[in-house]
């Protein structure tokens, strides 16, 4: 089917709200683009960046390697994420600062939805499909649960590791990418490079992340072509076993200082908003997790429209 320009700025709008969706840490990229229906097309379209690429460009030059890496749908996607992170950086962080508990509400409702619609994709269930989506909630629980490290200035060969490691959960649902950096210590620099233009870091981090994805989404293709079912099984669990790490009420067990001075909270756990230690905010979070899980209904609706 041949895309017009209003398919490509539709495309555009999808990179942005994953774009927004990674700059958090807890929400990932690649759920965002699940539920909007271009997560197989993203992998099939990454994944054809390959040595057969460069033979093709070769041959039958640009317009046709353009063509088999699906480029118009890659370049409106990256463009639309880059934008995002580019634009919603200063937001986020100011949001994550001031306003955590609203803001984890809202995407706290926006991911629960998002279980619903990704498992409703499995066409079949079976005990191995139900052990895929055990196994995949207790990993991503565990996850959540471990450290952070702390790196506030890093090598520029760490920040391009960093880069591959993120951009790898940023293409799973469930798993952020952005979490995966605070694990590694990395968030708060490359929020900062951004913030500050640093374009050194930014190069590091964007060339670790071009070796990540290329390498990683050709593993997922393959298993969405020859194991749909358990992949989306494992996908369903990953995200059931993130929601810890965006639930809106934490209590900090252990502090420590950042680089500026500041005292910043180190470990976390969930805990009741009933026993929060301060404003709960319950009746504005409830109503932004309705917001949140209204939205992914109204997305999925609109697909369902387009199909």
């Amino acid at each position: 089917m041949e895309r017009k320009v209003k398919d490509y700025v539709i495309i555009g709008l999808k990179g942005i709200a994953m774009g927004a969706a990674d700059v958090v840490p807890g929400v990932s990229g690649g759920t965002i683009a699940f539920i909007s229906g271009i997560y197989e097309e993203l992998l099939g379209s990454i994944s054809n960046v390959n040595l057969s690429l460069l033979k093709t460009l070769k041959k039958e030059g640009f317009k046709a390697a353009w063509k088999q890496v699906n480029g118009n749908f890659l370049l409106s996607l990256f463009v639309g994420i880059f934008i995002s992170i580019i634009s919603l950086a200063k937001v986020i962080k100011y949001l994550l600062e001031n306003e955590p508990i609203l803001l984890w509400s809202f995407f706290f409702g926006l991911v629960l939805a998002s279980i619903i619609y990704i498992a409703k994709q499995i066409t079949k269930w079976n005990v191995i499909s139900f052990v895929f989506l055990i196994l995949g909630a207790f990993l991503a629980y565990y996850i959540t649960t471990l450290n952070p490290l702390v790196t506030e200035n890093s090598s520029l060969l760490f920040m391009f590791f960093a880069g591959a490691i993120a951009i790898c959960a940023m293409i799973l649902p469930g798993i952020s990418g952005a979490f995966i950096l605070v694990l590694l210590g990395a968030y708060q620099p490359v929020l900062s490079a951004v913030n500050d233009r640093d374009i050194k870091t930014i190069a590091a981090v964007g060339l670790g992340a071009i070796v990540g994805l290329l390498s990683f989404s050709k593993i997922l293709n393959w298993l969405f072509v020859h194991y749909k079912n358990y992949t989306l099984a494992a996908l369903t669990g990953f995200i059931i076993g993130s929601l810890n790490k965006i639930w809106p009420w934490k209590e900090t067990l252990t502090w420590r200082i950042d680089s500026h001075g500041i005292e910043v909270p180190f470990n976390e756990q969930s805990v009741s908003p009933l026993s929060f230690n301060g404003d709960a905010q319950l009746m504005l979070s409830i109503i932004l997790a309705i917001v949140g899980f209204a939205l992914i209904l109204l997305m999925e609706k609109l697909a369902d429209n387009r199909q």
